[in-house]
């Protein structure tokens, strides 16, 4: 098995609390890949030999983006529906409707170009591992095949159904469908299951029952909540042990509560305020008060289509309070953390040798200079691509 010595690093990133600071930062440093993983991390001076070497040119290292909320499987374009809200007009749920028959029209063919036109996109930006979730189907054929398409992208998959009701439905009656015989046809390609609990979407009572069957059906838990305004979704979440829990942007005390006491992530979403011009999520707020947040991008046609970690990290350093440590910290280890991956978010002995290459000698590069494409590299499981 042959290994890789990659040296002269101006600042590693491993997030190893044992190298102290948030973000266990190596300076002047260097890392050993072998089969894939990291097997060795220090001083470039203590550097053992390898089969390889690989110089890094004084550039920033960090591990490989985790974003943690995706919706990538969808056809058509909602430029239109962007420029009325820049012009003036307020973003509702019911604009996913539009996407619903774009995608349902579409061919397998086309979905499966199109979601890999922007994994690629993600990963020239850093992105190593990704969420990507169903919900712009919304019958059980298209559900069951938007998944199918997501799983050839990523373990990550997440059922969606409970998006919103789709017109002309009653939502009872929905809520029965995407709980039996639609969450049957998604299982054999889904890990996560997911509800929007939201006006114009799920209540707390359909989104409990969604996410109470696919529990019994063996998926993990995971919500959309308090996007929108005050709701019951943060709390159903931190009460279910969901591991976390996204959007979070109107929050009452005893949702900060719920959430510290609970553990569940706020996985915040800043693109969607950057797109929809609503208030910022306050990240300073959930972070005094010891609850765990990551940052993700939300990648849709609607709401938010970018595929840029980056450039979440900048909005959350300017628009939320968060320290680039802390950002950095919540597109990676965090990041991970949300979808219960142990193997990446960090730089550490064991863990897949996903890493970004900085043109820039620090992490805080990326919220200092915001727009500029930073990442001159990207490894995954040791390898460059």
């Amino acid at each position: 098995m042959s290994s890789t010595l990659i040296h002269h690093i101006g600042e590693l990133v491993t997030n190893d609390p044992q190298r102290g600071g948030l973000l266990g930062i190596v300076e002047d440093a260097a890392l050993v890949v072998e089969g894939g993983t990291v097997a060795w991390v220090g001083a470039a001076a203590d550097a053992p030999p390898a089969d390889e070497a690989y110089d890094a040119g004084g550039r920033a290292v960090l591990p490989g983006f985790v974003d943690s909320h995706s919706h990538l499987v969808f056809a058509g374009d909602r430029a239109a529906e962007f420029a009325a809200r820049m012009a003036g007009e307020s973003y509702a749920a019911g604009g996913i409707r539009t996407t619903v028959a774009a995608t349902r029209e579409a061919t397998d063919e086309q979905l499966t170009s199109h979601v890999a036109r922007l994994v690629q996109e993600m990963h020239r930006q850093g992105t190593t591992t990704l969420e990507i979730k169903s919900g712009y189907g919304l019958t059980t054929r298209d559900e069951a095949r938007s998944l199918a398409i997501a799983r050839q992208f990523t373990d990550e998959t997440t059922f969606l159904g409970a998006h919103v009701v789709p017109e002309g439905t009653d939502p009872a009656a929905y809520v029965e469908l995407v709980t039996g015989s639609m969450l049957e046809a998604a299982l054999p390609h889904a890990r996560w299951i997911d509800a929007f609990c939201e006006r114009g979407a799920f209540d707390g009572d359909q989104a409990r029952a969604v996410l109470e069957a696919g529990r019994t059906a063996g998926l993990r838990g995971r919500l959309h909540a308090n996007q929108l305004g005050p709701g019951p979704g943060v709390r159903l979440a931190a009460e279910l042990g969901l591991l976390a829990v996204d959007h979070c942007t109107y929050l009452e005390d005893a949702d900060v509560d719920a959430l510290r006491d609970s553990g569940t992530i706020a996985t915040l979403l800043p693109g969607v305020e950057f797109s929809t011009r609503q208030p910022y999520p306050d990240a300073r707020r959930l972070l005094d008060a010891g609850v765990r947040v990551a940052l993700a991008s939300d990648c849709n046609p609607g709401s938010c289509f970018t595929s840029s970690i980056p450039l979440c990290i900048a909005l959350a350093v300017r628009e939320m309070g968060m320290t680039p440590a802390e950002a950095v910290h919540a597109v990676t280890q965090r990041g991970a953390e949300a979808l219960g991956r142990d193997d990446v978010g960090a730089l550490v002995p064991g863990h897949r040798a996903d890493l970004v290459l900085l043109d820039a000698p620090t992490h805080v590069h990326l919220a200092y200079r915001p727009g500029v494409p930073l990442v001159a590299g990207v490894w995954l499981a040791g390898r460059p691509t």
